[in-house]
């Protein structure tokens, strides 16, 4: 056996020890049949066959003509024709002869009929260096890479020299295979018998260590060319580009025309690609302008490069424009289009184009097919897309990938997941792409259970996953809130390597939000390498969810501090945070940045700043946002009727209500709510009758828990108790907290102890961790002067350790909220609060305010209790405005708990002794306190 003697070599480059070149494992041998080629009298019916056989009879059996006619059987790939002129060598003794032996060869290779080449080559006593280069090359030109190098090393074992004929195709193969080591040993080889030089080999060199993924050796290759012309340029490019190196490839572009190289069609077209690969409009405009110089507007390679590229970077105008300029579309033109229109989601024209192709005569082919799928997808057109797929099916279309994946996500997006089930099962191969497809249909139809499960069988099963796996799984999580298995997610991260990956930590930052794990979302954020808009606006989103609205806000300034420009959803959000702290001032602000960043016409930051203002106390702020929304939805009207109804304006609401009905808005059981609402702060006992009872007559609406508990709360503060219990009695299902919460608050209004007793022993039972279901049954015991039992609430409190939950009042000033608590002196500007309170107590006491001191429960002397009362958390934050804000500007104060009677009344004296208008809003609804009197008319 012989074997190569390599050495190492001067150039940097190549001071290799290359090995000799190791045997394949695949089988050299070939399934032949028993005859190789069978002698026939009878020819082909064929008329072209007839006519080539004729010329054979007529000719004479001559090497020559032999020869000219199996080049032309070779250039159409008639291999029938082929065989029959081979059955004729045989029988004119012919086929012995080495130049027809190397025609007969090459046609079999080029025709795909690899065994008789090689058994041509098998049976020949001297086979020739150009039989086996036409064996090689025919391997690669059909993608059969590993076979090339077969054949390649037999040729060594036979000692048949390598030319500058062979050395491409067998580094070409090397490229298919990925084998950068036998490359090397290749590359050894031209060098040693001096073929490097040759600019064929050198160009092949340059293009095999590019896609064997080694672009350095690649580029020094490159730059050692000593005459560098377009094609060795062209190889570079293609190689860059594929590998999606686009810029790199642009660069190079740039120098070669520096160096004075005229690029041709094949440049440009593949620039193009590059243009397109860095969503770079304005250098792909650069290349048209070179290919229309250079006058190659009409190369169908450059065309479809520019239709391709102006759908993926550009307008979708330019790339129709540029699809118009082509006089005869071919598939790749159409297909190109067509995609564009689905990458705009312009999913109609891209039906219609689909259907102008198929008119035009170019039939579609799965990429057609695979796009069009995509469009019927994003329309929901479930017939038409049913129709694409017995199409599939008529034309006996074999199993595509792609295709398979588009009939999955269309099926999926027509809610049809039966069918989407059914596509996937019939898949011979089932790759990730597929699994991801029915993975993200079941999370898509909220199946969240069954996108869990199927996750966790194919992760058993090792199929494997990718960032999109982990994003739908945590996105099917989140809807669960299934915090254990989002856990479990975020470990398999961790050991996959994919918890850096954007998507991901994105897709675990929501899911840990929705879960309620704010904290662990907050460590993830801390950790996040680089922060984008997604994760910024998911932790926003879970502060301002979990009524950590300050935190909020920071992370708003944070992500401004790293200009990141908000869009609608993060201003939403932000809008939530400050109607939950009624931070009015911030909220302004962030409704100047949406009018400045122009999103007043989404509708979801037309909702939030509605319901912002209604929270911060500005109803008319509110309605003016109202006004401005464009689109008006029901998420908008109740916003606004909802709003309503908390400021006290309970006829205003139903006013709204019914010009809603009117604009032909359906109501949900939201809108109910807050008309129930209106009713219940207005006491408007008989509307709210009407509306109850017509629920689900009127709106096809069942009423739930809620609607049931405004009810009751209604009936219960306007003393109609009996009516209230018979409602409890007769509800379809068991009464909950909210229900028995209505009760107890109205036992106390209306100091009905045994009412009382009996909601608040139930709401002991449901909801036994709230200390105020306690506290309200003292006061009801007090109010009925049962001290001996109010004594015996206390001792309970006591033993259980309840404690009564603090009452908080907060207040916004120049951009900080400022918090007070019941006799609290931490404030910075505690020795005037208490001051402005004395001095606002003197005014009060001479316009005829009296303390309510029955209403404290502490076993102190009167004088004691009235100090108490005076420093309330309310009061506190009251006088703290009047020192820290401009005279006659409202002041908007926000309490945790219902505002108590005496603050109410004494609010009264101080709007009017002030003149100031006070907004307090309490868990319940809004005062506005002005000239003297409060918007609920003491009915609250």
């Amino acid at each position: 056996m012989k074997r190569l003697m390599l050495h190492s070599l001067q150039d940097p480059l190549l001071q290799r020890i290359y090995l000799p070149f190791k045997p394949l494992t695949l089988s050299t041998h070939f399934a032949f049949p028993a005859k190789l080629i069978q002698t026939s009298t009878t020819l082909s019916r064929d008329p072209h066959s007839s006519s080539l056989l004729s010329l054979i009879q007529n000719g004479g059996p001559t090497s020559i003509f032999y020869s000219r006619i199996l080049s032309q059987c070779t250039a159409s790939k008639i291999v029938g024709e082929g065989m029959e002129i081979h059955a004729h060598m045989i029988r004119f003794g012919l086929s012995g002869d080495p130049n027809l032996r190397t025609h007969l060869v090459n046609f079999y290779s080029k025709c795909r009929c690899f065994e008789y080449a090689r058994k041509l080559l098998d049976e020949s006593t001297e086979p020739d260096l150009v039989s086996w280069s036409a064996l090689i090359s025919g391997y690669v030109q059909n993608k059969l890479g590993v076979q090339a190098l077969l054949a390649f090393h037999d040729m060594h074992l036979l000692g048949v020299k390598s030319n500058e004929f062979t050395f491409p195709s067998v580094l070409k193969a090397c490229s298919i295979t990925k084998d950068l080591n036998l490359g090397k040993q290749v590359h050894g080889t031209a060098v040693v018998t001096g073929f490097e030089s040759d600019v064929f080999v050198a160009n092949t060199l340059v293009v095999m260590y590019a896609k064997c993924g080694d672009f350095g050796d690649s580029s020094r290759l490159f730059d050692e060319i000593p005459q560098r012309d377009v094609v060795s340029w062209n190889a570079l490019f293609s190689c860059y580009v594929q590998s999606n190196f686009c810029r790199e490839a642009v660069e190079l572009f740039m120098k070669m025309i520096m160096s004075g190289i005229r690029p041709n069609e094949f440049t440009l077209s593949t620039i193009i690609n590059a243009c397109a690969g860095l969503v770079d409009g304005s250098q792909g405009k650069k290349i048209h302008g070179f290919l229309i110089k250079l006058g190659y507007e009409s190369d169908p390679f450059s065309t479809n490069a520019l239709v391709d590229m102006y759908a993926k970077v550009g307008g979708l105008e330019e790339a129709i424009s540029a699809f118009k300029e082509i006089a005869q579309p071919d598939i790749v033109s159409w297909n190109a289009i067509i995609a564009g229109c689905v990458h705009h989601e312009e999913y109609k024209w891209a039906l219609k184009l689909t259907m102008d192709m198929k008119r035009s005569g170019v039939c579609p082919n799965m990429f057609t097919f695979s796009s069009a799928l995509k469009a019927c997808a994003g329309l929901g057109l479930k017939e038409l897309g049913r129709q694409l797929h017995s199409s599939l099916i008529k034309i006996d279309a074999k199993s595509d990938l792609f295709v398979d994946v588009g009939l999955i996500d269309m099926y999926s997006k027509c809610e049809l997941m039966k069918d989407a089930k059914t596509v996937h099962s019939l898949m011979p191969k089932k790759n990730l792409i597929a699994w991801n497809a029915i993975i993200s249909g079941h999370s898509q139809n909220e199946e969240d259970i069954e996108a869990v499960l199927l996750f966790a069988d194919v992760y058993k099963e090792g199929i494997g996953f990718n960032r999109n796996t982990l994003s739908t799984v945590l996105k099917s999580t989140a809807s669960l809130h299934a915090i254990k298995v989002c856990e479990q997610v975020h470990a398999i991260s961790m050991k996959s390597g994919l918890q850096s990956d954007v998507y991901v930590i994105n897709s675990l930052l929501d899911t840990y939000s929705k879960c309620s794990q704010v904290k662990d979302a907050a460590k993830i954020f801390e950790e996040c390498p680089v922060g984008d808009l997604v994760a910024f606006t998911s932790m926003i989103t879970a502060y301002a969810q979990y009524g950590e609205g300050e935190e909020a806000l920071k992370l708003y300034l944070e992500m401004q501090g790293k200009g990141i420009t908000p869009d609608p959803f993060v201003c939403s959000s932000l809008l939530n945070a400050c109607a939950n702290l009624s931070a009015y001032e911030q909220g302004k602000q962030i409704h100047v940045h949406i009018l400045k960043f122009g999103f007043m016409s989404d509708v979801f930051a037309g909702n939030s700043l509605v319901n912002m203002y209604a929270k911060c106390g500005s109803i008319d702020d509110a309605g003016r946002s109202f006004l401005e929304i464009a689109e008006r939805g029901i998420v908008s009207w109740s916003a606004m009727i909802g709003g309503l109804a908390q400021h006290g304006h309970g006829e205003q609401a139903l006013k709204m209500f019914n010009k809603m009905l009117k604009e032909g808005v359906h109501p949900n059981h939201i809108t109910l709510v807050s008309v129930l609402c209106a009713c219940n702060h207005a006491g408007l006992v008989t509307e709210a009758r009407k509306y109850f009872e017509s629920m689900k007559e009127s709106f096809g609406i069942e009423p739930m828990q809620e609607h049931y508990a405004c009810m009751i709360d209604l009936l219960g503060r306007a003393g109609k108790l009996e009516e209230a219990m018979e409602l409890v009695n007769t509800m379809p299902f068991q009464a909950n907290g909210s229900v028995w919460g209505a009760l107890l608050g109205a036992a106390r209004i209306h100091k009905n102890v045994e009412l009382g007793q009996r909601a608040a022993e139930m709401l002991l039972a449901l909801e036994p961790e709230k200390s105020g279901t306690l506290v309200l049954l003292a006061n009801i015991y007090a109010s009925a002067s049962q001290w001996e039992n109010v004594a015996n609430v206390r001792r309970v409190m006591k033993y259980n350790k309840v404690k009564k939950e603090p009452g908080i009042s907060w207040l916004e000033v120049k951009d900080k909220v400022h918090t007070f608590i019941v006799g609290d002196r931490s404030h910075s500007r505690s020795k005037e609060i208490y001051t402005k309170l004395d001095e606002l107590s003197d005014l009060m006491s001479k316009a005829g305010y009296v303390p309510m001191v029955e209403i404290d429960l502490h076993d102190v002397e009167r004088s004691e209790k009235e100090k108490l009362l005076l420093h309330h958390s309310e009061k506190l934050a009251v006088a703290f405005a009047l020192i820290a804000t401009p005279p006659g500007a409202p002041i908007r104060v926000k309490k945790n708990l219902r505002v108590c009677v005496d603050c109410h009344t004494a609010f009264k004296f101080i709007c009017k002794i002030v003149s100031r208008e006070i907004i307090v809003r309490d868990i319940n609804r809004f005062h506005h306190f002005k000239d003297g009197s409060c918007s609920c008319g003491d009915y609250w």
